[in-house]
């Protein structure tokens, strides 16, 4: 015997709406958390880490600064 084709009529527009609701509700409960910036790093974290690798305080950190030491002093937090 051979199968039968199944024919479903297409959704309302109200139907589609509920799939489309669900569906993003979904991707929103399953979704991967949102990576938080990393903290900002302290004078003495800093300075630890430049004397660490022989770095200038004058220059970039090669760890990611974009500012050179006085500039990255004033905008970071301090560590306790």
């Amino acid at each position: 015997m051979k199968p039968r084709a199944l024919i479903v009529p297409a959704p309302s527009p109200l139907e589609a709406a509920a799939i489309a609701a669900a569906l993003e509700q979904f991707i929103r409960d399953t979704a991967a958390p949102r990576h938080a910036s990393p903290p900002a790093v302290g004078g003495w974290l800093r300075v630890a880490r430049l004397e660490a690798v022989g770095g200038e305080p004058q220059t970039p950190a090669p760890w990611g600064e974009s500012a050179p030491w006085p500039a990255a002093a004033r905008t970071s937090s301090r560590n306790p």
